[in-house]
């Protein structure tokens, strides 16, 4: 028979436990340490090296062959353009999917086919979804080379990552909040309406911005569908007058405009063999991080707001 350990044992079992703790817990700062270091230093050298060039002239010109005169005006409106239609056609439907496939939908071989594929798609490389697009939306739809083309294509890239994170934030949900929503007679949509989603909206919106900050630094599946790496004019605006014959722009026909991108634009520039490239390179590189910061900044204030208004 076993026998029951001393108290001297007890202490020295729990102080060993508190070591490693404390040990894991100073690994973690240091890892966490090197991550933002590297990060920092990225974005500091791309902030020196390209400081002379962040002015209004760099935001509102077009790019150039002279690398003093180029800018990034069709870049980052094609890219605000793009992440529009991503966001657009990947959100509502990914964010239904995911309440369905948790809520609604029966646990039987079907649906766990649905959702080994869905987590095995979250892995796939965005090449392959460039060419899936090419094949689907450029020339069996006809979408051409167009804004609609990119969105979609991005729509498929992140639609998995959407899906799964939905899903994750709705499983954090308690089983106690189903059971007393039920309980007092409210249907099942009535639950997520009022329960469900409020709850989970600060992990839905996570995963929705991890989603869309992966896609506006994608370069491959764009490249694929045919964006331009040099353009020089916008997107026609809604209800303007182009070209010579005065035609008006209808609502849409943005969507099926040229386009270009900032990570394309960032890749030509440093493609280049002229030196002053590479600062425009490293200037376009610090707005596209900061874009990608700011985007993260709004869902960590939209999460935090989330849940402080949330009452268990």
């Amino acid at each position: 028979m076993q026998k029951s350990m001393t108290t001297e044992q007890i202490r020295a079992l729990i102080a060993r436990g508190k070591l490693k703790d404390r040990i894991f817990q100073a690994l973690g700062i240091v890892c966490l340490a090197l991550g933002l270091l590297v990060i920092t230093l990225l974005v500091g050298d791309m902030l020196i090296r390209g400081l002379e060039r962040l002015n209004l002239d760099f935001f509102t010109n077009f790019a150039s062959r002279r690398a003093a005169q180029s800018g990034i005006l069709s870049a980052w409106v094609g890219t605000i353009l793009v992440m529009f239609v991503t966001a657009l056609a990947a959100v509502p439907l990914g964010v239904a999917a995911g309440i369905y496939l948790e809520e609604y939908a029966k646990r039987n071989w079907i649906t766990e086919i649905i959702e080994i594929n869905i987590t095995n798609l979250a892995a796939v490389p965005s090449i392959v979804y460039g060419l899936l697009a090419l094949g689907i939306f450029v020339y069996t739809f006809g979408f051409g080379q167009s804004i609609l083309s990119a969105g979609l294509t991005l729509a498929l890239l992140i639609l998995p990552i959407v899906i799964v994170s939905t899903r994750e934030a709705i499983r954090a949900i308690p089983a106690m909040i189903r059971e007393g929503s039920m309980a007092v007679g409210a249907t099942r949509w009535q639950t997520c309406r009022y329960h469900i989603i409020p709850y989970a909206m600060p992990g839905i919106l996570t995963g929705v911005i991890i989603g869309l900050a992966r896609a506006i630094g994608e370069t491959a599946p764009i490249i694929t569908i045919g964006a331009l790496t040099f353009i020089a004019f916008l997107p026609p605006a809604p209800f303007t007058v182009t070209g010579a014959d005065g035609i008006s722009a209808g609502l849409f026909d943005w969507v099926m405009s040229p386009f270009t991108v900032m990570p394309i634009q960032i890749f030509n520039w440093t493609s280049r063999p002229d030196p002053a490239f590479e600062i425009n390179a490293a200037a376009a590189g610090f707005v596209l991080m900061a874009m990608v910061l700011s985007m993260n900044a709004v869902a960590i204030y939209l999460r935090y707001k989330m849940r402080k208004n949330i009452k268990w």
